[in-house]
């Protein structure tokens, strides 16, 4: 049997074809998930310099100012700094536990960012169950915590991550049971559908004046999950020395500080889907491309506005918990248990009766 060689280069060019597409379909799968980790690092680096602002205006010092203009690139330089530091494993700790911990803390909260929407159409993931969702994955950050505390086989650090723990099953009922409520509401599990919802009645449709009493308790037990002042009981240096950080140098020590800071600021973006309004500026923008003669690129000026709204909420507050932080004195550890057993969860239950009550009187 005899092939003709322009059969075989049809062949070969096509096969090669098919694996051109393969690969253009893999990128495109990854740009999204790559755009939005570019995303969320560069955020996390403006929360730190912002941080370091803040609290220097409010301590009344200068702050940093040295590491580039304004001192912007600070963050940038502790990182790299971080990154040459030794890495340290103890002697006679588990060492797979103490290199998994940090690893699982920062995983389980880089995916809660998937069921977040930046923008009408601009989401990862849009989930059915998208604020349950961030809900359990969030709990499995403190299991990385304990894991982390037993592998340094340190007392101290063993302490730390069982508080981490206790603080985080303490705090997390109450704010499902508000994320439950803002759900009724919405008649949706869906984060895109909640701010659809919020966006029916401008800026009067914010979840923040129909749930008042939920906001409060979702804010403290926002800052109880996140570890911030005055909850940050598992790394309290008076005591534990650092918690379960303290046998943790270099890198892996940048990765529990990498993650206070990213559930931070998914705290805050899910305060400004569930309560804010999320990408939603509640006045008309509709005018707003034919008053600066923008009318071919519509849309993509609508969504850029709507990333812009997303993240000015989000930014603007955040200066709560940074200003809390250096306002408020450290809860002791009954304390903390008492205000989120006996207080939190009981308000946070007569919240989500009323919700279901004034449902079902409007149904």
């Amino acid at each position: 049997m005899i092939i003709d060689t322009t059969e075989i280069e049809t062949i070969n060019s096509f096969s090669k074809l098919e694996s051109l597409k393969e690969v253009y379909g893999i990128i495109w799968m990854l740009f999204p998930i790559l755009t939005l980790v570019l995303g969320i690092t560069i955020g996390v680096l403006v929360i730190v310099w912002l941080e370091r602002e803040i609290s220097a205006g409010i301590q009344q010092r200068i702050g940093p100012e040295y590491a580039g203009p304004l001192g912007i690139l600070q963050a940038l330089a502790d990182g790299t700094k971080l990154l040459l530091k030794e890495n340290l494993i103890p002697s006679t700790g588990d060492t797979r536990l103490f290199s998994i911990g940090p690893s699982i803390a920062v995983i389980s909260i880089f995916l809660s960012y998937s069921v977040i929407p930046f923008g009408d159409r601009l989401v990862l993931a849009d989930l059915s169950i998208g604020v349950f969702f961030w809900i359990a994955i969030s709990s499995i950050a403190p299991v990385g915590l304990l894991m982390s505390g037993y592998g340094s086989n340190n007392k101290y650090s063993f302490l730390g991550g069982l508080r981490a723990a206790a603080q985080s099953i303490s705090y997390e009922i109450p704010l499902a049971l508000c994320v439950l409520s803002i759900s009724l509401l919405s008649n949706s599990l869906s984060t895109v559908d909640i701010v659809e919802a919020q966006s029916k009645y401008g800026f009067w449709g914010w979840n923040l004046w129909r749930q008042p009493i939920g906001f409060i308790v979702f804010l403290i037990s926002s800052l109880a999950e996140c570890e911030r002042l005055p909850f940050d009981l598992p790394e309290a240096e008076e005591e534990l020395v650092a918690g379960y950080q303290t046998e943790y140098s270099g890198i892996k020590f940048g990765l529990f500080y990498i993650a206070s800071y990213l559930n931070l600021l998914v705290s805050s973006l899910f305060v400004t889907v569930l309560y804010l309004g999320g990408w939603n500026l509640s006045i008309p923008y509709i005018l707003v491309p034919e008053l600066f003669g923008i009318n071919n690129g519509g849309k993509v000026f609508g969504t850029l506005i709507g990333i812009f709204i997303t993240l000015a909420k989000t930014y603007l507050f955040l200066f709560i918990p940074i200003a809390t932080r250096w306002t408020l004195p450290r809860l002791r550890m009954d304390q903390l248990l008492n205000l989120g057993w006996k207080f939190l969860l009981p308000i946070s239950l007569g919240n989500l009766l009323l919700t279901t009550s004034f449902q079902l009187l409007s149904l």
